[in-house]
Parts: C-alpha cells; structure tokens; sequence
C-alpha cells in the first residue's frame, strides 16, 4: 500500500506518554508516514509543538480549543492564541466546532469559542479543523457567515447525514473519515453516503486513541486506537467507494499534504 496521512493524531493525550516513539515507528512500518498532531486547548499547546519538534520531518500540528474546552475561551483567549499562532506558526486552527452531545461546555460558551477561532483563522489564513457533534444547524449557521473569508476547512471525523455531508460540500469542506466507518452496524447510511463524497475532498484519520474500528481482526488489550491501524480503515473505506486503495492511498495523501503545507 502507498504512503498514508493520519489527520487526527491525539498524541498529547496521557495515554500516549510512555511509548509515543514506538506508535509512530509502528505507523511508518504500516505505511502510515504523515501525522496531524492536534491540539484540544491552549493549555495543551506546548506538548504538541514539543511532539511536533521532535518528529518534525512527518508530523503537521494545530493550535485550537475543543468545543469541550470551550469554557476556558474567555475574552483574552483570542490575542493569546494568536500570539501563539504567531510564535509557533501550527498548520492549522482546531479542533474548533460545535458539541451538543455532550454539552460539556455551555451552548453560549461553545458558540462564542468558535466563531472566535473562525476570526482567527481568517485573521491569520490559516486552515480550520472543524468538529460537530449533534450541533449541524448551529454550526452551519455560525460557519457560513464566513464561507467567503475561510481560505480552506475539513469536516473532521465526519458521521453525519447525506444533508449534512451536502452542506459541507457545497461550502467547499474537505470530509474527514475515521474507523467509525468500519462498524457496519450503526453506519449503514453512513457507509453508502460515501460514494457522494468526491475524491477530491477526501481525508482518513484515526482520530486516536479514540474510535478504535470495531472490525480489527486483533484488538490490543488496552483497546488503544493508534495511526498503524490507519490502512484497516483506508481499505473499508476503499472497498466502500470502490477504488483501487493504492489509487485511494495517493488521492488522500495528495489532499492532506496539500491541505495542511
């Protein structure tokens, strides 16, 4: 199989603390060569640009607040995370949206973070990477305010509806897809919307260690999901929208270098 791009590599959570070497030397040997280090809040920033220092020649790194995190976006929040923009210069703004499945943060709290960092990727012409969760129309309704100023978005871990998955084309997104696509159970619209999506605007990722996909022939023991199990995706994925992997390696490859440089 040809080179693959993780988009959303968690590497800052604990659960990676003791053996972040090995996982990413275990990717590379499954043909896994490019990772997104994505940031949760600010708080988290100095641990994904000192990951991303010390892989720099295969890893990509962002600077945002989760809509979990979004009740420590206060009104400072902005000019501190553009001075980090401007010192430590990530590839992307993120992750930023909207979640109201779990409402960890409150609704006013998400919006006012999010539409903040929509500003700041702007302000800065800097790519989003977007979250939604059970939040479409409010995050449709903040986002396309902006349709003309985004210079470029990816919908990431994508799960949505065909309505949705149009939304997001027509305004131009990049689609994200993770190994929620590989439980056949719960995604069966899920699964034949694929076919929608244009090869173009395609992205994989993990989204580890998170959404570990529930089809792996061998689960580890401590079910960690890592960027080696990325080809088990790619090729569901692959099989799904019927196109030779090795064609399909190449085109999300190409998309997410582009994206992201």
């Amino acid at each position: 199989m040809n080179n693959l791009f993780d988009i959303a590599c968690n590497f800052s959570s604990n659960r990676f603390d003791n053996d972040l070497k090995e996982v990413i030397e275990r990717a590379k040997n499954n043909n896994v060569t490019k990772f997104l280090v994505v940031a949760a809040s600010l708080k988290d920033v100095e641990k994904v640009y000192r990951i991303y220092q010390d892989n720099k020649s295969s890893c990509f790194f962002t600077i945002g607040v989760h809509p979990h995190h979004a009740n420590e976006f206060d009104s400072f929040s902005s000019a501190e995370m553009i001075k980090l923009i401007e010192e430590y210069k990530p590839h992307s703004v993120g992750e930023t949206g909207l979640d109201f499945f779990r409402n960890i943060s409150s609704y006013e709290e998400q919006l006012y973070a999010f539409e903040e960092q929509i500003k700041i990727a702007i302000k800065t012409n800097l790519p989003l990477f977007l979250h939604q969760r059970d939040a479409h129309d409010d995050f449709m309704k903040t986002i396309s305010k902006y349709k003309n100023d985004i210079s470029k978005a990816v919908v990431h871990c994508f799960t949505g509806t065909q309505k949705e998955l149009d939304d997001y084309l027509e305004m131009g997104f990049h689609i994200g897809l993770t190994g929620w696509i590989c439980d056949e159970r719960r995604n069966v619209d899920l699964r034949k919307s694929l076919i929608n999506i244009p090869l173009e605007k395609l992205m994989i990722e993990t989204d580890c260690p998170y959404l570990i996909p529930r089809n792996l022939d061998e689960k580890p023991k401590n079910n960690r999901n890592e960027p080696s199990y990325l080809p088990h995706i790619a090729i569901e994925i692959a099989n799904l929208i019927r196109i030779d992997i090795n064609e399909f390696a190449n085109a999300t490859f190409k998309n997410s270098i582009n994206f992201f440089k």
